[in-house]
């Protein structure tokens, strides 16, 4: 649990970094301007330093590119070749690097913590073997997020990389609430057993939110394009057009079919808990929406959207695993 508790405080660091615009602080990565230590001052930093990791950047794009055509991405391959603007260094920022650099440190103490989940799951192997094989996906899947990362650094932030980053974070999330559901802490007795409408319910909510969490990756690629010509966040939402139209209607659908989910639901002897803090956060949800929508996109409202959507997101999957799967095979275990 505190694994997945640390994960989500990653996302919503994330989500800090995207709204302060802070995610080329450190145009290098691992490293921050060629050390484990950023600067403090742009004097630490040489002259040319822009034409310097600019210079990086594009061996390492060159690199990804060869990779993206052996798969058949050509396509994409050419565009992260031919796309100029990708290379553009932004001036040394200190809030900025530091931002970024703390939302580094702590990927790496997630790394850590991700490390010592896999290593606490061998002793489970033969007894288990759920356990151990879905912490080492999950240690996997890890490590791929952490190099992946470095290419949303070097193609410059690239709306895309953005969007494939985020959905590997929440296949990170879904891999980390199955290890929860399959550790049995949380279940102190057989789930009851439901309909099979309730649960065709919960899994098209599910469905709903999970294309919602699509659609918003979409408002935001909107967003980056828009705020790269817009200084006047004011103006951003009225340039966004039809893509944040069906995300902010949508949502209304997402709220409809949970609010039905929940009222099954607690019809039965399921823990009325659980559908309480689900609509609870997809009312957050909503509001922080709502609320970027009427007051420009705060950036103090940006990560706590995304958090609360990821959250939502856990806790619906928990539910399915719980529902549909049932508890017959999970045990108390001692992590």
């Amino acid at each position: 649990m505190s694994t997945l508790i640390a994960v989500y405080f990653l996302i919503l660091v994330g989500g800090i970094v995207r709204s302060t615009g802070s995610g080329m602080g450190c145009p290098d990565w691992p490293k921050c301007f060629g050390g484990w230590i950023p600067p403090t001052s742009i004097e630490q930093l040489p002259e040319n330093y822009k034409e310097v990791y600019a210079a990086n950047r594009e061996r390492k794009n060159q690199k990804f590119a060869r990779y993206l055509n052996f798969v058949g991405l050509n396509e994409i391959a050419s565009r992260i070749n031919e796309d100029k603007t990708i290379l553009l260094e932004a001036d040394f920022n200190l809030a900025k690097t530091w931002v970024e650099y703390v939302n580094r440190l702590v990927g790496v103490a997630i790394g850590g913590f991700i490390i010592v989940l896999f290593w606490s799951s061998r002793k489970f192997r033969k007894t288990t073997p759920k356990l151990f094989f879905y912490s080492l996906i999950t240690l996997i899947t890890v490590i791929i997020q952490g190099w992946f990362g470095s290419i949303v650094v070097s193609t410059n932030l690239t709306t895309w990389t953005i969007t494939v980053h985020m959905l590997v974070a929440l296949l990170i999330v879904g891999f980390l609430v199955y290890l929860f559901y399959l550790s049995g802490k949380s279940i102190e007795a057989k789930t009851p057993e439901v309909s099979a409408g309730i649960k065709a319910l919960l899994f098209g909510s599910s469905l709903f939110l999970l294309i919602q969490i699509l659609l918003g990756t979409e408002v935001r690629e909107g967003i980056d394009v828009v705020a790269s010509t817009l200084t006047d966040r004011n103006q951003w939402i009225e340039r966004l057009g039809l893509g944040f139209l069906v995300h902010r209607s949508f949502s209304l659908v997402v709220l409809a079919i949970n609010v039905l989910f929940v009222i099954k639901l607690r019809k039965t002897s399921y823990d009325k808990a659980s559908s309480r803090n689900l609509i609870i956060l997809i009312l957050g949800t909503m509001l922080t929406g709502a609320a970027m929508g009427y007051l420009g996109v705060l950036p103090a409202l940006q990560p706590l959207h995304l958090l609360l959507a990821t959250v939502t997101f856990g806790v619906q999957l928990f539910m399915i695993f719980n529902v549909m799967i049932g508890n017959t095979d999970s045990k108390e275990l001692a992590w």
